[in-house]
């Protein structure tokens, strides 16, 4: 049997493309699985309740959007406490020539900076902590392949979003001094990114983030280098450039589609950031003498 090993120099120097081969929903409990290992590349991700992962030179004790991603040919073993069941998501995955117009592994590793120091680390293993990223495309990959009507470039699709997610995760988690901390802030961004247009409280993102809002704070500050406040408003004032360059959204509604209600206040910070009044922000704009954002 071939073993498809995700650090294979095959797959960057050819036209290959990830193909899942085997996948499933199983809740465990009271289980003791002996040490084996697969021809393929596994993803373990847990979705509630706690197990342990050994491999032959380790252990790891993953809980809830935990996940590991094994080598082909990594002997493992999973083992579940009786009256502590843990439900999971696995997923298996070899490499196939490149059959439609989506990206190949080459083009990953070409193009993307973060999956090409993963491919390059050639770890056997690795575990993270996942933010809410990765699961949501897990599962919809798993809908997808249970489709009758399988979209065969949305499957590609969503195989390269959850590679390149992982691949940015493990580089995170490299770089940073405190991951548990850091995926803190990466919630937290996400959550103003979606939500900017919005009355948006800290108090109320780190309740709902379930931590402190001193904690909140002072890991946003020590990984953003600014606070919260700072980065909503420095994030609005970029979306409402954007609207005055690339819209014809009048100015007195772009604050509310910011989320400053005080049409006021908003050309006074805008003004503060950018030196120039929305107005003559857009008038530059229009005449090419501003870059659109």
């Amino acid at each position: 049997m071939i073993k498809y090993s995700l650090y294979d120099n095959k797959w960057i120097t050819g036209e290959y493309q990830p193909k899942v081969v085997a996948y499933y929903f199983r809740e465990w409990e009271n289980y003791h699985m002996e040490f084996h290992c697969h021809d393929q590349v596994e993803i373990m991700y847990v979705i509630k309740g706690k197990c342990t992962v050994d491999t032959k030179d380790n252990s790891f004790s993953l809980t809830k959007g935990d996940l590991i991603l094994l080598d082909a040919g990594i002997a493992h073993r999973l083992i579940v406490e009786k009256d502590a069941p843990c439900r999971m998501l696995n997923i298996e995955f070899k490499f196939d020539k490149k059959n439609n117009p989506c990206l190949s592994i080459r083009d990953l590793y070409q193009s993307v900076d973060s999956f090409q120091q993963f491919i390059q680390a050639t770890r056997p293993y690795i575990v993270l902590k996942d933010p809410e990223e990765i699961y949501p495309s897990l599962k919809s990959l798993v809908l997808e392949l249970d489709d009758k009507q399988q979209d065969h470039i949305m499957i590609q699709l969503l195989l390269a979003q959850i590679l390149i997610a992982i691949s940015r995760l493990e580089q995170e988690k490299l770089e940073n001094q405190s991951p548990v901390g850091s995926i803190y802030v990466k919630k937290a961004i996400n959550y103003l990114h979606e939500y900017y247009d919005q009355d948006i409280k800290i108090s109320q993102l780190a309740e709902l983030l379930n931590i402190h809002e001193g904690y909140l704070y002072r890991v946003f500050k020590e990984y953003m280098h600014v606070t919260p406040n700072e980065y909503l408003t420095r994030l609005r004032i970029e979306k409402a450039k954007m609207l005055l360059t690339r819209t014809d959204i009048p100015i007195v509604e772009i604050s509310d589609y910011v989320g400053i209600n005080s049409r006021q206040y908003f050309t006074y910070l805008f003004k503060k950031y950018t030196n120039i009044t929305p107005s003559k922000y857009r008038s530059l704009a229009h005449k090419g003498q501003i870059q659109k954002k």
